[in-house]
């Protein structure tokens, strides 16, 4: 089983990102997706979750409104698209896939973001 992140990096505030999660090993389309975040010091963040057809999504209070969480079931891909980025939304973005048929779950290790000018 994988869960690999990609596309962070560094942006200005304002700017945007788009991070993916590549999953393998496992039936993709079998699993509700999350993404987490953790910054320098802190605990670890729910950020946005969707549910394993792609049709219903979730978003923590602090990024409603500016990241966009997708999938793509074909490409066992997660998406995460972050727009009107902030200071405060620099961390470690980590994917995690729960099964909906059964109690096991995965998590990536991680692409760090860092808003900053």
């Amino acid at each position: 089983v994988q869960l690999v992140e990609s596309g962070g990096g560094l942006v200005q505030p304002g700017g945007s990102l788009r991070l993916s999660c590549a999953a393998s090993g496992f039936t993709f389309s079998s699993y509700d997706m999350n993404w987490y975040r953790q910054a320098p010091g802190k605990e670890r963040q729910w950020v946005a979750a969707i549910n394993n057809t792609g049709s219903s999504t979730n978003y923590a209070a602090s990024v409603k409104g500016r990241f966009t969480i997708s999938r793509d079931n074909a490409k066992n891909t997660l998406y995460l698209q972050m727009n009107s980025l902030k200071p405060e939304d620099t961390a470690v973005y980590y994917c995690h896939a729960q099964g909906v048929y059964f109690n096991v779950g995965y998590m990536g290790r991680g692409t760090l973001v860092t808003v900053s000018s």
